[in-house]
């Protein structure tokens, strides 16, 4: 599958990675095309998987685009590549907004949901956002299982995505559907309790497990 990446951070790199990992053909889509550390790091670890371009030419050709943009840029950045490019696609969207406080920036509508309203002709879905970049990657460093969740209107995107999280090595018991679009507010608020937790065990690299009652004659 073609993949595009808009978003070079950590988070952008490490999807790359384990998709590229994976098979697929992945676009990293940057600002700034020409860096040459930027070009030379894919083609140094994952070779012709991985290439670089700027974020309209990364997306033109992608079947899914990942948004791996800050959450307060996310919405301009994917502006600047146009509607047209999105229209039909499955945008999978892993950000989260922070202001310069350091609190939500999305307190009413989430970043997922103001994604689906300004490009309602692209399928979004959300993932991935409340794990830590290793996590997200490498689901079996855990000492036990951790949950993964989905949010989205479009069955079909969300079954593309649980596919693509398949490939990252998340079994499918560990896959949650939340159900439609609104339901990405919870997964980005969860970003307050899961600082809280961090600072309390002094690691990211933790994941959350949804345990259901237990099954009684």
């Amino acid at each position: 599958m073609k993949i595009s990446i808009l978003g070079t951070g950590h988070v952008g790199r490490a999807l790359a990675a384990g998709w590229a990992g994976a098979g697929h053909d992945v676009v990293l889509g940057s600002r700034r095309p020409d860096d040459p550390d930027l070009r030379a790091e894919p083609a140094e670890r994952w070779g012709e998987r991985i290439r670089v371009a700027d974020p309209a030419s990364a997306a033109a050709d992608a079947e899914v685009v990942v948004n791996a943009t800050p959450g307060t840029a996310s919405v301009a950045a994917l502006s600047a590549v146009g509607a047209p490019a999105l229209r039909g696609k499955v945008l999978l969207d892993v950000g989260v907004g922070f202001d310069a406080e350091g609190n939500l920036s999305h307190l009413v509508e989430s970043l997922g949901e103001e994604i689906q309203r300004t490009f309602p002709d692209t399928r979004v879905v959300k993932t991935l956002c409340t794990i830590d970049r290793e996590l997200m990657v490498a689901p079996d460093s855990l000492e036990g299982p951790s949950t993964v969740f989905l949010s989205g209107d479009d069955a079909d995107a969300k079954r593309t995505v649980a596919g693509l999280l398949a490939d990252l090595g998340w079994p499918a018991d560990s896959v949650l559907d939340l159900g439609g679009i609104a339901t990405a507010r919870g997964q980005e608020h969860y970003a307050l309790l899961f600082m809280g937790i961090a600072e309390a065990v002094g690691s990211y690299g933790f994941g959350i497990r949804v345990v259901p009652p237990a099954v009684r004659d």
